[in-house]
């Protein structure tokens, strides 16, 4: 699945526009995260527990969204974004989506 941020993708024309497709993941930290990024908080720094737990969320919106997109008959999807929102303390849903087509090579 070719995925672009952009409203097309160099080398190629959409012939079909399949419509929005996305992904959603929900992720909660956990008990020990909290305490050590609590530690890591008050001396500054990269924290890297919470670094994990967003990458791990953003790949996983992202992947279910490839998977919506390919179940929609698409092989690219362009326009694609993130958003995040805390739903309460400490659990944050990620969004992933884009418009799903039909590209062909130029």
């Amino acid at each position: 699945m070719m995925v672009s941020t952009t409203n097309d993708i160099s080398g190629y024309r959409i012939v079909r526009h399949l419509g929005v497709v996305r992904g959603i993941t929900v992720r909660s930290r956990n008990l020990i995260g909290n305490f050590l990024g609590g530690l890591r908080s008050m001396f500054g720094g990269k924290i890297g527990a919470y670094v994990y737990l967003a990458e791990t969320a953003r790949q996983e919106a992202f992947d279910h969204m490839c998977e919506h997109a390919g179940q929609a008959g698409a092989n690219a999807i362009v326009a694609m974004r993130y958003d995040a929102n805390e739903i309460m303390d400490g659990i944050t849903e990620v969004l992933a989506y884009g418009t799903a087509v039909w590209v062909e090579p130029v």
